[in-house]
């Protein structure tokens, strides 16, 4: 059963490519769901995939891609249904 989860990413994440690197990441390690950009500047994450991979994005996100700078990271397991791919928005 997929694990899915809810991360919230502040900082200098926005204009950096950030989407649409989390997308190629997750996409590259199976996960599905989305990257989305908050009107106060955080990105929003849903991941759903094995744990495994999950946290294998979670380690990925504390820093991101080269422009951006990761402040804070945060998690919460939810209970959702699993998209069927990973979408930016």
């Amino acid at each position: 059963m997929a694990l899915c989860r809810l991360f919230s990413i502040k900082g200098r994440v926005q204009g950096v490519f950030f989407r649409d690197s989390t997308r190629r990441v997750a996409q590259s390690l199976g996960i599905t769901g989305y990257a989305v950009n908050h009107p106060d500047g955080d990105v929003e994450v849903l991941a759903c995939g094995e744990p495994g991979a999950i946290d294998e994005l979670a380690a990925w996100l504390q820093d991101g891609p080269q422009m951006a700078r990761v402040d804070e990271v945060l998690a919460e397991d939810v209970e959702i249904r699993a998209p069927a791919a990973f979408t930016t928005g």
